[in-house]
């Protein structure tokens, strides 16, 4: 730890807990003596998997997002349940959203989302060569499935019919782990 970035919390005070975030306003001290106000959001953590089919295509989600007001386009993605593994949420939420059963699932990244005001990590996985099931959403969860081949994607960011970070990023990397393996194969085959 780099003693001339920290910030010491001094005090710190619980001011809204929810069913998934808890909000703290905390008195920290900087490295030049003043002491000033931080705002921190907790979270569990969450999951995002980039599912591409055997045809190649990405199976996202569409799903309203009240926040925003508006539908988004997503990779299926979801929160941590208490000591839940990431890949096992990574296979439930596949499960669950989109119905997809078996295959890989490969590691991406860890990234946190909202450094500046949030705690949450997101663990970013790749999933291939699953079986298309029945989706079995939960209670309060609506959506609709969206293919789109891979090779389509970086457009759909480009002219924001994309515009959430988790998906871009997953796009990005997924499109670039099968770039790097196919070019891989193809040396191992000469």
């Amino acid at each position: 730890m780099n003693k001339k970035l920290f910030e010491r919390k001094i005090s710190s005070e619980k001011i809204f807990k929810g069913e998934i975030v808890e909000l703290y306003v905390d008195k920290v001290k900087l490295p030049n003596n003043k002491i000033v106000t931080r705002e921190k959001v907790t979270h569990p953590g969450a999951v995002g998997i980039v599912p591409i089919n055997k045809e190649g295509k990405i199976m996202l989600v569409k799903q309203f997002r009240y926040p925003l007001g508006s539908t988004l386009l997503e990779i299926p993605a979801g929160k941590l349940g208490k000591n839940e593994d990431p890949r096992d949420c990574a296979i439930r939420e596949l499960k669950e959203e989109i119905g997809a059963e078996g295959g890989g699932i490969i590691h991406l990244i860890d990234f946190y989302t909202s450094p500046g005001f949030c705690d949450e990590i997101l663990y970013l996985y790749l999933a291939l060569n699953f079986e298309k099931k029945e989706n079995n959403l939960d209670d309060d969860e609506f959506l609709e499935v969206f293919e789109l081949k891979l090779i389509d994607a970086p457009s759909f960011i480009e002219n924001g019919k994309i515009k959430d970070a988790k998906t871009i990023i997953g796009i990005l990397l997924a499109r670039d782990y099968l770039s790097r393996r196919v070019k891989i194969d193809k040396k191992s085959k000469k």
